[in-house]
């Protein structure tokens, strides 16, 4: 991934998706991959924002999410999703910014990280967790809103159809990142050390009341049988 900057660089990105009254989307570019990237902001009651994977959006869009709250948290959600968090740290020097445990010394060569997944308090709207058996490299954002829980993951699980071209090959048959929700092979290498507990972890969110959608750090969100699907994923481990 491309080096991270202090100066707030724009990113090409899509459009704002509003998902519900608290919930917003927005996917990105990752600069020189075929990869796309997903910013996940939520807005609390008391309009403070926590933005999750945060991308460096056009002026339009940045005016628009600081029309909708302050940006009060920043989740860094690993080691390889640092791109624009020295940008919004910069932007913002009040924000808070949280990352899990087991990848806070790489985050914090960029920013200086104040809190873990497990220290953060759980709010009406947003709850944080480390997931177990990834020694505390990945975690999982739950949000609640009016239409249902969110599960946000980062590079865990992925949801990429297949891509064009030798990234696209690599991506398939190297890393087996693309083809649908997964835990592809380069996660399993990178994060997870105990398969089992993953897998009851994932086994519990599928559990979750009212479980609306999926979002994942990369590429396509998951709706329709977000719990059956979400099991068929813990079964692979």
């Amino acid at each position: 991934m491309a080096a991270a900057k202090p100066e707030f660089r724009l990113q090409v990105h899509g459009e704002i998706e509003k998902l519900s009254e608290n919930l917003w989307r927005i996917e990105g570019a990752v600069p020189g991959s075929p990869l796309l990237r997903v910013m996940t902001v939520v807005r609390l009651e008391d309009a403070r924002l926590v933005i999750h994977n945060g991308i460096a959006m056009n002026p339009k869009s940045m005016a628009e999410l600081e029309t909708w709250g302050q940006p009060t948290f920043l989740i860094v959600p690993g080691a390889y999703h640092r791109l624009d968090a020295m940008a919004y740290a910069a932007r913002y020097p009040k924000l808070t910014i949280i990352a899990p445990a087991g990848s806070a010394t790489r985050v914090g060569k960029v920013v200086d990280v104040d809190e873990y997944y497990d220290s953060f308090a759980d709010l009406p709207e947003v709850a944080l967790a480390h997931l177990e058996g990834t020694a505390d490299r990945e975690g999982v954002m739950i949000v609640r809103s009016d239409d249902g829980a969110t599960v946000v993951f980062n590079d865990i699980v992925f949801n990429m159809p297949h891509q064009k071209g030798m990234g696209g090959f690599g991506l398939r048959f190297v890393t087996a990142s693309s083809g649908g929700p997964k835990v592809g092979r380069l996660a399993r290498l990178l994060f997870v050390k105990d398969a089992r507990a993953l897998s009851i972890h994932l086994e519990r969110l599928a559990e979750s009341p009212d479980l609306k959608r999926i979002i994942v750090s990369h590429h396509e969100m998951i709706t329709g049988d977000v719990c059956g699907i979400l099991r068929e994923v813990a079964g692979t481990l």
